[in-house]
């Protein structure tokens, strides 16, 4: 049984993408800026939430951070996953 070879690293960086574009478009539709989440988040600034946003240098949201931003945004985690 082969099942985790089979996922690339290209199809879980794909699915990070899809993440950060959904969570920046959930919070835009919110009319919540970047700054106003990450400061929510407990972050003293927002350059981490920004980067994890734009999927900039590698960085991403992790399950911790999406259930924040959920709870945040008062919208269901699974929103977040939707492709």
């Amino acid at each position: 049984m082969k099942i985790f070879s089979e996922v690339s690293d290209e199809f879980i960086e794909e699915y990070y993408k899809q993440i950060s574009k959904n969570v920046k478009k959930i919070r835009t539709q919110k009319q919540k800026t970047q700054e106003e989440v990450a400061l929510a988040m407990g972050f003293t600034t927002a350059t981490f939430y920004t980067n994890a946003e734009s999927y900039k240098r590698g960085k991403h949201f992790n399950l911790e951070h999406l259930i924040k931003i959920s709870k945040i945004l008062n919208v269901p985690l699974h929103k977040f996953f939707e492709i």
